[in-house]
């Protein structure tokens, strides 16, 4: 499947910045009060290019694919899970189901390289590279051609999907280990600062994870351009998902990145096109190891900070209603002078009843 890298130009509109920030500066409230709402209000107005921002018709996309790598023992699951988790997504039963449910947005499973043959149903999407990916330590996760075939799927996607909001989460047994690694390549770091517990490794566990992705960055140290790290170090989910940011930058939607996985998916796609970090919303701070790393390296500042570290998409499900929020805000809250309120140091001008 031939790919061409969307454009993503650089959002410069200081005459809407300014409106933004005017239209903020006379709500009903002490300037800057609202905090950091307001900067997401701002945010969100510049990213869809409107000074009335509505989010509409959200869409949680959950892509999954499971690693080669796995077999190393850098997992606590076994990589059947990865596809019973899929079922669970389907069935309605997974927390991000139950948080894509509670807030009514459409939610997609994206089966990218998942070591199991599903039935056609409602709400999967296969597009299926391989039966997993290789060992990383044995060659490439993948080849050149998978990995493009991964991000034109993956933006080919997008493009089917209603809305201008995007929501990110993914399902890998292994995918920590494929994240750490990019993370340490492509921003010269030791492995064993951006390497966590993943699924909940004991620290002897974690340490012998470290050994094998070492092993891992030195067996593939010539990589150097962003597509080729992937395709070396990589998980299908991922090189989808970088397809996918892609996509929903050039259009302008606004993307919601969930944790640790999907971060690493946004930092390839930031090396890419580094104009789509301003279509990022970061929705929150994982407690896995590397991923304030991550954010320090995109200048990203998430929402929340909660300890997550399940992935799914759930802390961008969890973040959503303080997008809603600040959009509703910027909307909806009045003027001093249209709810005829004095501002600080002025005389009142209405006389009480």
């Amino acid at each position: 499947m031939p790919f061409d890298l969307p454009t993503v130009p650089e959002i410069e509109q200081p005459e809407l910045a300014a409106r933004l920030q005017e239209l903020l500066d006379n709500k009903t409230k002490p300037v800057g009060s609202l905090g950091r709402i307001e900067t997401l209000a701002q945010h969100i107005g510049l990213i869809l290019g409107n000074e009335t921002p509505e989010l509409k018709e959200p869409q949680l996309v959950v892509f999954a694919a499971d690693h080669g790598l796995a077999a190393r023992g850098v997992s606590a699951y076994p990589s059947e899970v990865t596809w019973q988790m899929v079922q669970n997504f389907l069935a309605g039963g997974a927390a991000v189901s139950v948080l894509a449910r509670q807030h009514g947005m459409g939610l997609t499973v994206v089966d990218c390289g998942v070591a199991h043959t599903f039935d056609p149903q409602p709400g999967l999407v296969i597009s299926k590279v391989a039966l997993g990916s290789a060992d990383s330590l044995e060659g490439p996760a993948m080849s050149e051609a998978q990995a493009r075939f991964a991000l034109a799927s993956g933006a080919a996607l997008v493009r089917e999907l209603p809305g201008n909001a995007l929501l990110l989460g993914e399902m890998g047994i292994g995918n920590t280990s494929a994240a750490a690694l990019l993370l340490a390549h492509l921003c010269g770091l030791d492995v064993a600062d951006c390497t966590g517990a993943g699924t909940g490794l004991d620290e002897p566990a974690v340490q012998r994870k470290i050994s094998v992705l070492r092993q891992v960055l030195h067996r593939h140290a010539d990589a150097r351009e962003p597509l080729a790290v992937l395709a070396a170090m990589g998980g299908f989910e991922i090189a989808s998902m970088v397809g996918a940011i892609l996509q929903a930058a050039s259009e302008r939607r606004v993307i919601v990145v969930d944790g640790f996985i999907v971060s690493a998916a946004v930092l390839v796609a930031s090396r890419l096109q580094p104009a789509v970090l301003q279509r990022c919303v970061f929705a929150h701070r994982s407690g896995e190891r590397g991923h304030a790393l991550m954010l320090a390296h995109l200048k990203a500042q998430p929402l929340l900070d909660l300890g997550l570290r399940l992935g799914e998409g759930s802390g961008a499900a969890l973040a959503w209603p303080l997008l809603v929020s600040a959009c509703a805000l910027l909307r909806e809250m009045a003027s001093f002078e249209v709810a005829g309120v004095s501002r600080q140091g002025e005389t009142a001008s209405l006389t009480a009843p």
